[in-house]
């Protein structure tokens, strides 16, 4: 197989490939983000330089002003070798996924984490960690983002039922795959490279001390991410600085990075399919457009009162569904802000035509 194909390089990116205008350029993934550049991972050349002890077969990419803060661990990417170990980053290719969140406080602006994912495993500590509100906010940006969510149930060593910890979890979210885990102890592993097929990217996801170091050194056979004491908890901490994309020795792909505790939706799509209870049960209201707070025989709230549905379930999708409603306040507030800011922008256009060229 070939490094650009172990990379999970497909038809998909290729057919994005104009053979005459992106002569002289070849495709490779951004590999990590090291802040000032990128980490790049090429096909291998038939006759490499001498082999970098710390890169390998990668090279650090230089972008372009244009092309700054638009490219992310996972994206593929067209760039042009330079003599030495160096490339220019000419082109970023469509993606398949984008993993993303809203940036913090009240920004209409979208932070990207990670690009062309597949699956996005989803860690939760069995140690005092879990917390289903926040599962539901987060499985419902990571299904708006394209990827599939896998549940880890991490620290399971540590829990006096790990079993019935994991069926209160597939019960919360229905269809997507649950995994107790005790890394340090081997437990677990096989059904999480089970999970990690050759060619395909799977991120982990979870807060500080969770476990995403142990698991993926475990996974990798190797201590190649640091962990750290958290003070007064006992638990371990997190301390990668950066996100990165691993090979797997199955042939799998994982991007690690610094802890995130949740993710903040930024769109829509994700919520509906998280309730997929709730959205059956509110098939049976008399009303279509039954927002299942007050209304007359509404199927949902009945189901509340004769215990066929959490209570903190229903006001965990209201938070949401509240949440979804003002984001799309905000976006389209942005979207009539930056209209106006076109519109007269044009207008001293038409006035004065050398504004134009910023004369």
């Amino acid at each position: 197989m070939s490094r650009l194909a172990a990379l999970g390089w497909s038809p998909f990116y290729w057919g994005q490939v104009d053979l005459a205008r992106d002569a002289g350029l070849e495709p490779a993934r951004v590999m990590a983000d090291l802040g000032v550049r990128l980490r790049l991972g090429l096909e291998v050349s038939a006759a490499p330089a001498a082999r970098d002890p710390e890169l390998g077969d990668d090279r650090l990419a230089m972008l372009p002003v244009s092309l700054r803060g638009l490219a992310v661990v996972g994206d593929w990417v067209l760039c042009e070798r330079q003599p030495g170990r160096e490339v220019v980053l000419r082109r970023v290719l469509e993606r398949r996924s984008t993993l993303a969140r809203q940036a913090a406080g009240d920004s209409t602006e979208r932070q990207l984490m990670a690009a062309n994912v597949d699956k996005v495993l989803v860690m939760q500590g069995l140690d005092g960690d879990a917390n289903a509100r926040r599962l539901e906010r987060t499985l419902s940006a990571v299904r708006a983002s394209g990827a599939a969510p896998v549940l880890l149930l991490t620290k399971a060593d540590l829990h006096p039922d790990p079993a019935g910890a994991r069926r209160e979890a597939e019960a919360l979210v229905p269809g997507v795959p649950v995994v107790c885990l005790a890394a340090k102890r081997g437990e677990g592993l096989e059904a999480v490279r089970a999970l990690l097929t050759p060619g395909e990217t799977a991120v982990l996801i979870g807060s500080s001390g969770v476990g995403k170091s142990t698991l993926l050194n475990a996974l990798l056979g190797a201590e190649v991410a640091a962990t750290g004491p958290m003070a007064g908890t006992g638990r371990g901490r997190h301390v990668t600085s950066h996100r990165q994309l691993f090979q797997l020795p199955g042939g799998g792909l994982l991007i690690d990075g610094p802890g995130i505790r949740e993710l903040q939706l930024w769109e829509a799509e994700g919520v509906k399919p998280t309730f997929d209870d709730v959205a059956e049960l509110a098939a049976g209201c008399r009303f279509s457009d039954c927002r299942h707070e007050a209304e007359p025989h509404c199927a949902v709230l009945a189901a509340v009162e004769d215990g066929r549905l959490a209570a903190e379930r229903l006001a965990s999708f209201h938070k949401l569904a509240g949440e979804v409603r003002a984001l799309e306040a905000r976006h389209a507030e942005a979207g009539r802000l930056e209209a106006h800011r076109q519109a007269r922008r044009a207008q001293r256009i038409q006035q004065d035509p050398s504004r134009k060229r910023g004369r």
